[in-house]
C-alpha cells in the first residue's frame, strides 16, 4: 500500500508530506484547492507522462517521492529481483523528478529505471482511477481488457497477440517474395557475377597492403640502388672501406691493450662493434642481391592493385570486406535458388502458426465466456447495491463475423466483447456506451474496480471524484461500497460529498492559502472538531453554523461510531 507521499514544487505545492493509512483515506477541500494536484503527483509516481508546465513557478524541477509497503507474497518482489533491486523489510521507495527542460528521472530504491518500466511495475501495485476513466470504460477495447484481467486471461491474450503479429509479418514476407519474381531472377544474376568476379581475382588477405609497399619501393628503385651500391662500396669494397680501416685499427688497439691491460675493456668493446657492423653490412649486401628492380614487376603491381581497387569500389573497402561480401552473396544466392523449397517451408510455417492461433483463440474464447458470466453477475450485484436496484447487466461475448459470414479471428481472438446494461426494469439490455448517464457510468466503473480489487493483487485503489453525477441515497450507497472495498484494499478517494467522506478511516483536508506573496496548497489530517467543521462545510458550505455542525456530528457518529 502507499504509506507516504512527499511532493515538492508541483503546481501550487511548495512542499508537502502526507501519510496514508490502510483502509479508507479521503481527501476533501474547496474546489480549486489542489486535490487533483495530489492525484497528478501520484500519477507521476505511476509512470504517467510528465508535463514541465506543472513545475512550481521559480523552481528548476519538481520531485515526487512515494513510500510503498509490499505484502510478503507480492509479485513485485519477482520483478525487482530480476533487476537486482533489493527491498528491505518490504518497504519500497519510488522517486520521480521532472525538470523545466522536460527531462526527468525515475528511481526505484535509488536504482534508475525508464518511465515505461516504472509504469509496468506500479501497474501491479496501485490502480489510479481518474475522472477520464469514467468514459474509458465505454470503449470496447477497454471492456475486453477488463474481462481478460478478471478472468486471468491477459497472458494468453498477449501470447495470441504476439503470434498474430508474427503471422502477419510472415505472410507479408511471403507475399513480397512471391510478387518480386523478376527482381529475384535479376538479383540472382548480379550475385552470380559478383561471386565469379571476386573468385577470379583469387584474393588473399593483406595482399593490397603488401603490393602498395612493393610499388612504392619499385618507384624509388634507381635511387635505392644508388644508395645501396654507395653504402656497400664505402663499408666493404673500396680501398679505404669502413671494415678494412676498422680491422687495421683493431690491430693497433690490440697492441695498445697488450702494453696497458687497463685498456682491454675498450679493446673488447671496439671488437664487438666491429663484428656488429660487419653483420649489418652483410645483411645489406644480401638485401641488395635479393631485391628485384625489374620494370615488369612494377607493371604487375600496378595492374594487380588496379584490379583490387576496381573490386573494392564496387563491393567493399578492404580485401577482408570483399571476401565477406562474396560469402554473404553466396548465402543469399543459395536462398534465392532454393526459393521453391523455401516456399513450401513458408506455407508450412504459416499453416502451423494459423492453427496455433486458432487453437489459442478458441481456448481464450472459452475462458472469456466463462469469466463473462461471473463478471456480469458480480457487477450487476454491485450496481444494484449502488442505487440501481432494478438494473440488469451482462458482459456479452460473441463471435466476430467477417464479410464472408464466417467467424473472424483478430489479434485478440474471435470475440467481440460488449458491456450491456438495462438501468430500468422492463427495458432491453443495450450497450453501456449508448444508454448510461454520467452517474450510471461512474457506478459501473466503481463496481468493476471493486470486483477486480477482490480478484487481483492490486492492494491500493485511488478514486478521483468517483461521486461525479450522484447524490442522496446513491451517494450513501457509494460510500458504503467504498468502505467494503477498503476492508481488503487501501482506498484513496477525492470527494465533494459528505456522505462519502464521513465513512473514511483517515480524513485529509486540502487547503489553498497565501504565504508572503505566493499562493500555496497544503494538506493536513483532520479529526475531532476540525473534521466535524469540514463535513459541515461539505454539507452546506457553512463550517461553523450550529445546524450544519449538528448534522455533521450526527453523520460522523452514525458512520464512525468509534470516534472521528
Amino acid at each position: 500500500m502507499l504509506e507516504q507521499l512527499h511532493v515538492k514544487n508541483y503546481a501550487l505545492i511548495d512542499e508537502v508530506e502526507v501519510q496514508f493509512n490502510q483502509g479508507f483515506n479521503v481527501l476533501t477541500g474547496e474546489t480549486g484547492a489542489g486535490k487533483s494536484i495530489l492525484i497528478g503527483s501520484v500519477g507521476l509516481l505511476l509512470g504517467q507522462k510528465g508535463d514541465s508546465g506543472v513545475i512550481r513557478e521559480g523552481a528548476e524541477q519538481l520531485e515526487v517521492t512515494g513510500i510503498i509497503r509490499l505484502e510478503e507474497n507480492s509479485p513485485a518482489f519477482g520483478w525487482l529481483s530480476e533487476r537486482d533491486i533489493v527491498v528491505e523489510d518490504g518497504v519500497l521507495v519510488i522517486r520521480r523528478t521532472l525538470k523545466t527542460n522536460g527531462r526527468g528521472n525515475c528511481y526505484i530504491q535509488g536504482t534508475p529505471v525508464n518511465r515505461s518500466d516504472l509504469a509496468e511495475f506500479t501497474s501491479g501495485l496501485i490502480d489510479l482511477h481518474g475522472q477520464h476513466e469514467h468514459q474509458a470504460i465505454l470503449a470496447s477495447e477497454n471492456q475486453r481488457k477488463l474481462l481478460d484481467r478478471f478472468g486471468g486471461s491477459e497472458a494468453l491474450d498477449q501470447e495470441l497477440f504476439l503470434n498474430f503479429q508474427k503471422l502477419t509479418l510472415l505472410k507479408k514476407e511471403f507475399e513480397d517474395l512471391n510478387s518480386k519474381e523478376r527482381d529475384r531472377l535479376r538479383e540472382m544474376d548480379l550475385l552470380k557475377f559478383a561471386i565469379q568476379e571476386i573468385d577470379d581475382a583469387s584474393l588473399s588477405s593483406g595482399e593490397d597492403v603488401s603490393l602498395e609497399k612493393e610499388r612504392a619501393l619499385l618507384n624509388q628503385s634507381e635511387k635505392l640502388f644508388q644508395f645501396l651500391n654507395s653504402f656497400i662500396d664505402k663499408c666493404d669494397e673500396s680501398e679505404y672501406s669502413l671494415l678494412k680501416m676498422m680491422g687495421e685499427a683493431m690491430g693497433d688497439l690490440n697492441g695498445i691493450a697488450g702494453i696497458d691491460p687497463s685498456l682491454m675493456e675498450s679493446h673488447t668493446r671496439f671488437e664487438s662493434s666491429y663484428y656488429e657492423i660487419e653483420d649489418v653490412i652483410s645483411g645489406i649486401k644480401s638485401y641488395s642481391q635479393e631485391i628485384d628492380f625489374s620494370p615488369e614487376r612494377l607493371e604487375f603491381c600496378e595492374t594487380r592493385l588496379s584490379e583490387i581497387r576496381h573490386l573494392q569500389k564496387k563491393y567493399a573497402d578492404t580485401i577482408s570486406g570483399l571476401i565477406e561480401y562474396r560469402n554473404k552473396a553466396e548465402d543469399k544466392l543459395e536462398t534465392l535458388i532454393n526459393w521453391e523449397n523455401r516456399q513450401e517451408e513458408f506455407i508450412s510455417e504459416i499453416q502451423k502458426l494459423e492453427l496455433l492461433i486458432l487453437e489459442q483463440a478458441g481456448v481464450l474464447s472459452g475462458k472469456r465466456r466463462e469469466a463473462s458470466e461471473r463478471l456480469g453477475g458480480m457487477i450487476q450485484d454491485r450496481i444494484r447495491r449502488l442505487g440501481m436496484a432494478q438494473a440488469d447487466f451482462e458482459v456479452l461475448v460473441e463471435k466476430r463475423v467477417g464479410s464472408n459470414g464466417k467467424p473472424s479471428c483478430s489479434a485478440h481472438g474471435y470475440d467481440r466483447i460488449e458491456f450491456r446494461i438495462s438501468p430500468n426494469k422492463g427495458e432491453a439490455l443495450k450497450p453501456l456506451k449508448n444508454i448510461a448517464s454520467g452517474g450510471e457510468v461512474s457506478r459501473v466503473m466503481l463496481a468493476v474496480k471493486s470486483v477486480l480489487a477482490e480478484t487481483d493483487d492490486i492492494k491500493s485503489l485511488i478514486f478521483d471524484e468517483v461521486d461525479a453525477g450522484i447524490g442522496g441515497e446513491v451517494a450513501l450507497a457509494v460510500g458504503e461500497h467504498i468502505m467494503e472495498i477498503a476492508g481488503h484494499s487501501q482506498v484513496l478517494c477525492i470527494t465533494h460529498l459528505a456522505s462519502i467522506a464521513v465513512r473514511a478511516d483517515n480524513h485529509l483536508k486540502v487547503e489553498k492559502g497565501v504565504e508572503g506573496e505566493r499562493t500555496i496548497t497544503s494538506l493536513k489530517p483532520v479529526s475531532g472538531d476540525q473534521r466535524c467543521s469540514e463535513i459541515a462545510r461539505m454539507l452546506s458550505g457553512d463550517s461553523s453554523g450550529e445546524m450544519s455542525l449538528g448534522h455533521a456530528r450526527e453523520l460522523l457518529e452514525k458512520y464512525r461510531p468509534s470516534g472521528f
